[in-house]
């Protein structure tokens, strides 16, 4: 019988880090914090795949497990295509044949690395590539699809959630992406994060509350806005605002539906003489990145859903209908938000207000420039809900 097999665990937590990039020598600090979580809580076992240049080495890949404060089964080989789905996907099935010997009631994954939205994230500057959102969620439908082929006894066993410890991924693309596979939960910010990013200790506040949802989202939350990093000794938290999502089908689909119906609503709305109140209704809710300095990326489109349509359903130059659907699709976007938190005057972005970042991001640009300004090497429109929801016709009127 292996270590893994010892006793029975609450979550096991799978952290695939990409460190073939700037990133590598600071968001390693996580690996470390998983080592002082499991040495501290049992319910927690980790299962690793670090790819990285660290201490002059050569860029190599290191695989191991992490239980009982120990690292075990170290395997150290050539370096790996973090970007690559199908690496993705033969790291999910590891995590999950560890979760099935470890008697697991859940199994979590966190991909660490630089995140683009729904541009999709996993940089690999060696390889020159990144991977897209959708597919990051095929590589994790992959994963349990071979787990289940290896392991028909445990076919039932899939990932629960996924946590970004990357930029920007907070979005109801990559939610609904996700939720498509069968995540049902995504712990996220809406926002650009800052090295070392989400801590491991996210990883007991999971364990601790496997059957609270609620409870384990408010605690996911807390342990990120509460994390105690240093900048010229100056404390700070890894995100501006984050995010815990319920992707539960019916509350995805019912957020897909209104904001569909919405966005159907804007674009007929604009040709009958709105445009210059909608455009200008989107265009006052700032999007992401908004701290000093940023005006060379490309996510300042990405605006918070809920306070975006919130400020439409109050524009009393539309419609009743229009602004009753923008309080449907508020609503319904809302409905998938468990926890969340945001910073008032967020000290490394120049003290930027991010109030109404609560909840994920959609890509609404409002000039032609913002259209997808990276694709196609990082395209934010080449996703299934860009184009159910007709995103892509009313950003044909807005800009």
């Amino acid at each position: 019988m292996d270590a893994l097999s010892l006793q029975p665990r609450a979550v096991q937590f799978g952290i695939y880090r990409d460190g073939d990039n700037n990133l590598d020598s600071n968001q390693c600090n996580v690996l470390g914090q998983a080592v002082a979580v499991s040495k501290h809580d049992g319910a927690v076992g980790f299962t690793v795949q670090d790819t990285t240049a660290r201490n002059g080495e050569a860029l190599h890949t290191n695989s191991y497990q992490i239980a009982g404060g120990r690292v075990q089964g170290v395997q150290v080989g050539k370096a790996h295509d973090m970007a690559d789905p199908k690496n993705l996907a033969a790291f999910v099935a590891q995590t999950l044949d560890d979760a099935q010997r470890s008697g697991a009631k859940q199994s979590w994954i966190e991909l660490v690395d630089h995140g683009g939205g729904d541009g999709g994230g996993l940089e690999a500057d060696s390889k020159h590539a990144l991977m897209s959102m959708p597919g990051i969620a095929a590589a994790i439908a992959e994963g349990e699809r071979m787990h289940a082929a290896a392991h028909p006894e445990d076919a039932g066993r899939s990932i629960d959630g996924v946590v970004a410890n990357q930029c920007l991924m907070s979005t109801m693309g990559f939610a609904d992406a996700l939720s498509k596979v069968g995540v049902k939960y995504l712990a996220a910010s809406p926002e650009t994060m800052i090295s070392p990013g989400t801590p491991s200790t996210v990883a007991a506040s999971i364990a601790d509350n496997v059957n609270d949802p609620s409870a384990m989202a408010r605690g996911v939350v807390n342990d990120v806005m509460k994390a105690d990093y240093r900048i010229d000794g100056m404390p700070y938290a890894p995100a501006a605002a984050y995010d815990v999502l319920d992707l539960a089908p019916q509350k995805v689909g019912a957020a897909d539906n209104a904001i569909k119906q919405l966005d159907d609503a804007l674009v007929q709305a604009a040709h009958h003489g709105d445009r210059t109140a909608i455009r200008s209704d989107v265009a006052r809710e700032d999007g992401m990145v908004r701290f000093p300095g940023s005006d060379g990326l490309p996510w300042h489109a990405d605006r918070p859903a809920i306070a975006t349509y919130d400020r439409i359903a109050a524009d009393t130059r539309l419609s009743a209908e229009v602004r009753a659907d923008a309080t449907s699709a508020a609503s319904a976007v809302q409905n998938l938000v468990l926890a969340h938190a945001e910073s008032n005057a967020y000290a490394p972005f120049g003290g930027s207000d991010y109030r109404d970042a609560a909840g994920p991001t959609v890509h609404l640009p409002t000039s032609r420039s913002q259209i997808d300004p990276w694709a196609p090497k990082v395209s934010e429109t080449a996703n299934a809900f860009y184009h159910a929801t007709d995103e892509d016709q009313l950003a044909g009127v807005l800009a």
